[in-house]
């Protein structure tokens, strides 16, 4: 008999379903679950308060990575906002035998980035972190949700997580991208398009020419901001790159084990005939370097582009509009490229990997920053760093100017005490340009590593389009 066409989030997810609750959720078997400091004490307390133990903690990890500073020379002290929540994270984790990439840990990083990078999550697994962008990790092909901390706690305490199933979204990207423009603009755009809304209550499969072309980084970044579209989670099919990039990982299968982990995967990708709920495709041939104007991800523009007016928007997006405009110190019709700038960050989950230092550094090498302007790199993980100083890639950045950080989330959401300045202009490579999120009325735009390493060096937002022996 025939099994009618399955698509790629399908066939994980009936392959994790447990049973159905009477509530209509699904309970799903989580084949993975990572923690942080900022709700993993919280979690548990609840667990010791309820009398409950940690069910699997051999497929539990844990990471310090929102409060940790950023200084090279840093301690569990040096943030002092954070020293109770690295502290709690320590205690519990010895208390439930779960491992924990420390502080100063050779492999500490930011959840979603050292995930992935050591093989903790693999193609056509379930994964579960206390984390908005925990969406990254489909870029190899896996289902990961985000969840809250009581949520959290049924994870630690039965390895399941009771979800509604969401419907279905492919997002077809057709084309071929233009030199310097990157995963990060695409996923701009496509919130763009999107909304902040427009992927509420589905799980985002993306497809076609310009994802297969992509990097296993580009498609992480691609997933990291599903979320900012209003998306459950997001994926992309597993493929030849993804296998050998999985190949050797720390925690990732040997032997027998890879050979059937591989022909397992070999058979993920959707169906033809596949049916969604909603397809979308997006011609990506036209594509300029993307920039942020307003505060939610979707006010977003090519950088050749000018502040809309409000009349240019649909009517569903011109509310909170003038609110916007004024809390960015901008006018409608007015262009991005060229407002001065005060700081810029690149890192987080959604940029800190290697690519994205590579890129920085080739914009970066034989400059300098300008005067004025404030310049952090924070790398994503303690591994990318060892590898950017190894290849020489911080030595550039610090030559032009940069300041070259130890590995965590950093400036993204400030929770480590980097943040900006009130009406600072920061050019950024984070997820998230909200009102105050940088810092108290910290003005955002969110970009791609190399248009955040470009407007450092001309000390205002920059087209690296025009930027002479930028390859």
């Amino acid at each position: 008999m025939t099994s009618h066409p399955r698509s790629l989030f399908s066939k994980i997810w009936d392959a994790h379903f447990v049973c159905a609750r009477p509530d209509g959720r699904d309970i799903i078997y989580m084949d993975r679950h990572m923690i942080h400091e900022v709700h993993a004490p919280r979690g548990f307390e609840t667990l010791a308060r309820d009398g409950r133990a940690v069910r699997r903690p051999d497929l539990s990890f844990a990471v310090q990575d929102h409060t940790v500073a950023s200084r090279l020379d840093r301690t569990e002290t040096t943030n002092p906002e954070g020293t109770p929540f690295i502290r709690a994270m320590r205690a519990g984790t010895v208390e439930h035998g779960i491992r924990l990439f420390d502080i100063d840990d050779p492999d500490q990083g930011i959840v979603h980035v050292i995930a992935p990078e050591l093989g903790i999550v693999l193609p056509g697994a379930t994964h579960a972190v206390p984390d908005s962008h925990a969406s990254t990790v489909g870029g190899i092909g896996a289902i990961s949700i985000g969840c809250g901390t009581t949520e959290m706690e049924h994870i630690l305490a039965t390895q399941t997580m009771a979800i509604s199933r969401p419907k279905e979204m492919r997002i077809r990207l057709t084309g071929e991208l233009a030199p310097h423009v990157t995963a990060k603009d695409v996923s701009l755009h496509i919130i763009g398009v999107l909304g902040v809304a427009g992927g509420r209550g589905f799980a985002i499969e993306y497809a076609g020419p310009v994802v297969e072309a992509m990097s296993i980084e580009s498609r992480l970044t691609l997933c990291n901001l599903s979320i900012e579209g209003g998306a459950r989670t997001s994926l992309v099919a597993p493929d030849a790159r993804t296998i050998e990039w999985i190949r050797g990982r720390p925690w990732a299968p040997t032997g027998d084990a890879w050979d059937r982990a591989v022909a397992y995967w070999q058979g993920l990708p959707s169906d033809a005939g596949a049916v969604f709920d909603a397809d979308l495709e997006i011609d990506c041939s036209a594509l300029q370097p993307q920039v942020t104007w307003g505060t939610d991800p979707s006010q977003v523009m090519g950088i050749d582009d000018a502040v809309p007016r409000v009349e240019d928007l649909p009517e569903a997006r011109r509310g909170g509009y003038e609110k916007a405009l004024d809390y960015m110190g901008l006018r409608p019709g007015e262009r991005l490229a060229g407002k001065p700038v005060d700081r810029v960050f690149i890192g987080s989950c959604t940029n800190g990997r290697l690519q994205d230092i590579q890129a920085a550094a080739r914009v970066a090498q034989g400059r300098h920053v300008a005067p004025g302007v404030t310049a952090l790199i924070v790398p994503g993980s303690t591994r990318v760093r060892r590898q950017a100083e190894e290849m020489g890639l911080a030595q550039i950045l610090t030559d032009a100017g940069f300041i070259w950080g130890a590995s965590g989330c950093s400036m993204c959401g400030g929770g480590n005490g980097d943040r900006g300045k009130p009406q600072e202009r920061c050019v950024s490579t984070t997820n998230r340009n909200f009102e105050g999120r940088q810092g108290s009325g910290v003005r955002t735009h969110l970009v791609s590593p190399a248009t955040a390493a470009a407007s450092a060096i001309a000390g205002r937002i920059a087209d690296v389009r025009d930027m002479q022996g930028t390859a």
